[in-house]
């Protein structure tokens, strides 16, 4: 007998996917981006919307499509080139750069307008408190994910909506002038903003953690499987652009409310404390904090249960409380530093996650898979590292002659040529792969 599942348990998987992408890059980089593209804003935003919701979107179908996460959709390569990418991606988006990055949002946004002398001693004791929360709600993953996807992103949803009808009813400043990092390429500009959201590392790895869900509930049938993962994918691509448009309106609106700002944060809080005042920020604390603790959550648990296999030792309780506490102690290096040191890490391996999806979507034209993804892959990941050396400031003007390599995109037509390579010898040389 074929297990289907109820509306409700079908909206409660949305709303958990939604939740686990919903965090701390979510909330502050699109009103810095809106703020900085002024007139370029609808570029801007449309760049940002692709690599924040079109990829994770494409991601999560991609991984629906071929019957698993990142393990499924990486079999033509090498085993131990999947496990270091997997191993890679849950350090990222775990307690290397995501997850302590959630903490530091919800504290900048949450706590810190309503202290009046913030120092280290402050954030040290709300990261403790903040990631000892997460580690708790952790420890056992089939309440979490019920919680999570019924009844926090409900309400966090709700808040969102208050925000968003404000800012379109009532808008609280002016455009702001256009600055010259949008000036040129506004659309690129944002799309490598969209970089920040590492939700496209993340829809490759909450695919495995959704179809574990799915299969807990007794959906054990393949293509009931793909059908719900992508009915979900589709509920959280909706809510992320509700917010990703709200909050670039927010932020393209925002002139007069500050006059600079050097972090998305600055500028909702400013713009909060217009609309509503004092309560509204408040308001703005109970957003942030459900946000960023859902995604903690979420990033924590799935972290905890990759190396808990990956390894065979400790049992999944211990790897929880292990990264809980590695995020709190790489928290406590502040939010601008954070930011800074993890660009030119998601510059380089970005194109890999995407060149991945692409590979997995163009695999029903392969002849010779393995050829193809290897080639793809691996071009991916060599003009993807000359862009994160260029982020981090080297010099790599050798690059120049290659079209976007002054924003960071060296990457994108040579592994379009790979692609395109991979499907045509692989089709000349080898017969048919299941």
């Amino acid at each position: 007998m074929k297990k289907s599942l109820s509306t409700f348990d079908v909206m409660g998987l949305g709303f958990m996917t939604f939740a686990f992408f919903l965090g701390a890059g979510n909330i502050i980089f699109p009103p810095l981006a809106g703020f900085l593209a002024g007139e370029n804003m609808t570029s801007a935003m449309l760049g940002f919307l692709t690599t924040a919701v079109g990829l994770p979107l494409a991601g999560l179908v991609a991984a629906a499509l071929a019957g698993g996460g990142l393990p499924v959709m990486g079999r033509f390569l090498p085993p131990v080139i999947i496990t270091l990418m997997g191993s890679a991606i849950f350090i990222i988006i775990g307690p290397a750069f995501a997850a302590p990055r959630t903490g530091l949002v919800a504290y900048e946004m949450g706590v810190k307008p309503f202290l009046e002398n913030p120092g280290q001693a402050a954030l040290t004791l709300y990261t403790l408190v903040f990631f000892g929360v997460a580690l708790l709600l952790s420890l056992s993953q089939g309440r979490l994910l019920e919680a999570v996807g019924k009844l926090l992103t409900p309400l966090l949803l709700i808040l969102l909506v208050a925000l968003a009808i404000a800012v379109f009813v009532n808008p609280q400043g002016t455009q702001p002038a256009v600055t010259e990092a949008y000036m040129a390429k506004p659309f690129v500009k944002g799309f490598i903003e969209g970089y920040n959201t590492m939700d496209t590392f993340a829809s490759l790895l909450f695919a495995m953690l959704i179809l574990d869900v799915l299969r807990k509930k007794g959906v054990t049938e393949t293509r009931a499987q793909s059908r719900y993962l992508m009915v979900a994918a589709l509920i959280a691509a909706a809510g992320l652009g509700f917010v990703y448009i709200s909050l670039f309106v927010l932020g393209g609106t925002s002139q007069g409310v500050v006059m600079e700002a050097s972090n998305g944060g600055e500028i909702i809080s400013a713009y909060v404390l217009s609309l509503f005042g004092e309560p509204g920020l408040l308001i703005l604390s109970a957003i942030v904090t459900l946000a960023c603790l859902t995604t903690a959550v979420g990033l924590v648990s799935s972290c905890a249960d990759y190396f808990h296999n990956l390894t065979g030792k400790g049992s999944y309780k211990s790897w929880v409380v292990l990264i809980a506490a590695a995020c709190m102690l790489v928290a406590n290096v502040g939010l601008n530093t954070l930011i800074s040191v993890s660009i030119p890490i998601l510059v380089a391996l970005y194109p890999v996650a995407i060149a991945l999806v692409v590979a997995t979507f163009l695999r029903p034209l392969m002849r010779a898979p393995v050829f193809a993804f290897r080639l793809i892959m691996g071009v991916a990941f060599v003009f993807g590292l000359l862009d994160g050396m260029q982020a981090a400031g080297l010099d790599m003007s050798m690059l120049n002659f290659l079209p976007l390599s002054g924003v960071g995109m060296a990457w994108a037509l040579p592994t379009g040529i790979a692609a395109l390579v991979g499907l045509i010898a692989g089709a000349r040389t080898a017969p048919a792969t299941a």
